[in-house]
């Protein structure tokens, strides 16, 4: 069964994106990381919120501008909002509910991963106790303010335990499995 997987690139400070959702400040930091060619060559689904998919491209005006990981994947799109477009786009399944995108994009995975992109579901996901495992690049800079990785006063406390650190300077990898 595939495994749920929430990938996001943070701040020293904890932010995925700056203000109002800039990704900008992500730009000078692209570049080579094998972790994330492997995490990309073992998805075989997305499950992405609508902000993070009609949102801000850090591959604004660079080679893979709005292509998942800048053009290093492709496969179906399963994205979760409350108000799906009129017109379809070529590749993208749009659901309304939580438990019906995961079980759709587990089903597209196979027995590979479904990466969730986006804060907000991968909150959910979490507290649905349907996400896995989080792999985090942290990124050498202080932003302030934004988005955070998870944004939930008053949540609960949950357990992670460490699958394995690397570096792909300037970020380093962290990748953790959800403790049950």
């Amino acid at each position: 069964m595939a495994r749920m997987l929430y990938s996001a690139s943070m701040s020293i400070d904890g932010f995925i994106a700056g203000p109002g959702g800039d990704m900008s400040w992500l730009t000078p930091y692209l570049g080579p990381n094998p972790t994330m060619d492997d995490v990309a060559a073992r998805t075989r689904a997305l499950l992405v919120g609508r902000r993070t998919f009609g949102g801000d491209d850090p591959y604004r005006d660079l080679p893979g501008e709005g292509e998942a990981f800048g053009g290093g994947w492709s496969g179906p799109q399963f994205v979760l909002t409350h108000h799906p477009p009129a017109d379809p786009v070529p590749g993208v399944t749009f659901v309304t509910d939580l438990h019906t995108a995961v079980t759709r994009a587990r089903e597209a995975a196979g027995d590979g991963y479904v990466n969730v992109l986006g804060g907000d579901v991968a909150r959910q996901c979490l507290d649905a106790d349907l996400l896995d495992e989080v792999l985090v690049c942290v990124v050498p800079v202080l932003l302030g303010d934004g988005v955070r990785l998870f944004d939930h006063p008053g949540g609960r406390t949950v357990r992670l335990e460490p699958v394995g650190v690397s570096e792909a300077p300037p970020a380093t990898n962290l990748w953790l499995r959800v403790v049950r």
